[in-house]
C-alpha cells in the first residue's frame, strides 16, 4: 500500500509540470522532494556563457548562475526547489525589480504578445505541454531560454529543440 501511495505521489509530481492550477504544497510531496534533494545539494557552475554583452543578457546570466541546477518542485519558490513560474517571478524581481504574477496562467497575460521570430532577451516564452499544462521560461539570448526542468533543474534550452519547437505557444514582452 505504501509503495502504491509513493508511486501515485511521484507520478503526479512528474506529470504535473508547470500548470495553471493554484499552488499548494502538501507535506507528503514536500518531504519526498527534500529527501531527493539531500543527495543533490552540491551545485556546479554553469558552462553557458552569453555571446552578447547587453545589460539584459548580463542580468539574466547572473540570475541563471544563482539558480543553476536548482531542482524542480511544483509550487516551490526558493533555492531548495521551484517551478517555472516561480523562477520567472524571482528572476524578474531580482534582475529588473518587476513584480510578476505567480502562475503561468497570469504571466501569459502580462506585457504584450510578440512573434516567435522577434523574441529577444528578457521576453517570456510559453509552451503547451499538456491539455491544461503550461511551461514557461525567459529568453536569455537569441533562441535560448532559462527554465526549470524536471530532470535537470534550472537550465538553458533552445527554442529550436524539436520538443520545445513543437510545444511553443506564445511569447510576451515585459521589458521596454
Amino acid at each position: 500500500m505504501l509503495k502504491c501511495l509513493v508511486f501515485v505521489v511521484v507520478s503526479t509530481f512528474l506529470l504535473s509540470g508547470c500548470s495553471t492550477r493554484g499552488i499548494s504544497k502538501t507535506p507528503s510531496t514536500t518531504s519526498a522532494n527534500k529527501a531527493i534533494k539531500l543527495t543533490n545539494t552540491k551545485k556546479a557552475s554553469p558552462e553557458y556563457k552569453p555571446s552578447q554583452q547587453n545589460w539584459i543578457t548580463i542580468a539574466l546570466y547572473e540570475e541563471y548562475k544563482k539558480w543553476y541546477r536548482t531542482p524542480y518542485e511544483y509550487g516551490g519558490f526558493d533555492t531548495s526547489g521551484l517551478d517555472c513560474s516561480s523562477l520567472i517571478q524571482n528572476i524578474y524581481k531580482d534582475a529588473f525589480n518587476i513584480d510578476l504574477p505567480r502562475t503561468t496562467k497570469y504571466q501569459a497575460k502580462t506585457g504584450y504578445l510578440v512573434s516567435r521570430a522577434s523574441v529577444r532577451e528578457g521576453d517570456l516564452v510559453f509552451f503547451k505541454t499538456g491539455f491544461k499544462q503550461r511551461h514557461a521560461g525567459v529568453i536569455i539570448e537569441k533562441d535560448k531560454f532559462i527554465h526549470t526542468s524536471t530532470k535537470r533543474g534550472v537550465s538553458i534550452s533552445s527554442l529550436n529543440n524539436p520538443y520545445w519547437k513543437d510545444k511553443y505557444w506564445q511569447a510576451r514582452r515585459i521589458l521596454p
